[in-house]
């Protein structure tokens, strides 16, 4: 008899179906049936994949970039990983590096830096630092489920917040509510602001595509509490899923009345890992949609899976993609969002103390 691979299928709470290998992997493992019976012992007695959290000591905390198509150039994460467990997350490649998978090894061994709030304020505080904005979990949600214990985001907020330094943070999570002692202060004297991505309305897409991230009536609900004290807030509908997300008018629409002026969104990226992760969860949820899906997600990339063109690579080319920006472009002038652009102010900042030394003045 010959061998059978076991059928790839959803696991609770987790966005990856497998551990699929990194790229610098020279060899794949996985399960197969040997013919003695134990297939559907095998699919029915998997254990949900437990969130495994290793600290780091990290060398330095701001990350710059020159990328033209990012509107910032620095950015700081606390976290490597991301228990949200998106499947389309952008970051699950940089997990190849800690030569761990980009599919459930993403999403369940994570990286703390337990020393992110030190090397923040010591990367601060150097001689000829100029300050400028610092996008907080662009590439890993800092709110994500850990942040409730490990509070880095918050001790990392209480260092900005020291030096009166500008800050912007992106998140799907109401975690970011408990720190509105710290942001709405920021935020009244023009040095914060909080972006919400919001994919879809739609709950049951979301478990899918998000699994251990807010559901979206919550996501709504955290806009309005930002609002309401004062925050200035956008949402980010990235990414745009063609035949998955359909509802990109009603989301706008929906964090509007919640109290978001500003939005953004960007397309499907697939790099690296990336790709082969994507098309497993679509035959694991929409086998039925999946060529489709595909078929036109290559169409915005020139027939590719993916292309990094610094010039296409955020919003894709071909009608697909201008189709996608045009209804983005309708509905924001509709609504109102963009009007008016918020900029961040650095000219209030003052380098921190030493930690554990306070000011005389």
């Amino acid at each position: 008899m010959g061998e059978v691979a076991i059928p790839l299928q959803a696991l609770k709470g987790r966005g990856a179906a497998s551990r699929l290998a990194h790229r610098f992997q020279a060899e794949d493992r996985g399960g197969f049936d040997d013919g003695w019976g134990s297939l559907p012992d095998l699919l029915d007695g998997q254990p949900a994949p437990a969130t495994q959290v290793t600290w780091e000591d990290a060398k330095s905390v701001i990350a710059r970039n020159a990328s033209p198509d990012i509107y910032f150039d620095r950015s700081l994460n606390p976290y490597r990983g991301c228990e949200h467990g998106c499947i389309y997350c952008y970051a699950r490649p940089t997990h190849s590096y800690l030569n761990l998978s980009p599919g459930l090894d993403f999403e369940t061994r994570l990286i703390a830096k337990r020393n992110v709030a030190q090397k923040l304020r010591e990367e601060l505080s150097r001689p000829g630092y100029q300050p400028s904005v610092i996008a907080i979990g662009s590439a890993t949600d800092c709110y994500q489920p850990v942040e409730r214990e490990l509070r880095l985001t918050r001790a990392v907020l209480e260092v900005l917040s020291e030096a009166r330094h500008p800050f912007a943070l992106v998140t799907k999570s109401s975690g970011v509510e408990r720190d509105l002692d710290l942001i709405a202060p920021m935020a009244r004297d023009g040095l914060a602001a909080v972006y919400i991505t919001i994919t879809t309305l739609d709950a049951d897409l979301c478990r899918k595509l998000e699994p251990r991230a807010a559901a979206p009536h919550r996501r709504l609900r955290t806009l309005r509490t930002l609002a309401e004290a004062g925050v200035p807030c956008g949402i980010s509908l990235a990414p745009q899923i063609p035949f998955l997300n359909e509802d990109m008018e009603q989301v706008m629409e929906a964090a509007w009345e919640a109290g978001a002026r500003s939005a953004f969104y960007h397309v499907l990226r697939l790099p690296w890992e990336v790709a082969p992760l994507f098309r497993e969860w679509l035959e694991v949820h929409y086998p039925q949609r999946a060529a489709r899906i595909m078929a036109r997600v290559q169409e915005m990339r020139g027939g590719k899976d993916y292309d990094a063109d610094f010039a296409t690579r955020m919003k894709g080319s071909g009608v697909w993609a201008q189709l996608i920006g045009q209804r983005f472009q309708k509905a924001a002038a509709r609504l109102g969002y963009n009007r008016e652009r918020r900029v961040l102010d650095s000219t209030q900042f003052r380098p921190p103390g030493a930690a554990g030394q306070g000011s005389l003045f």
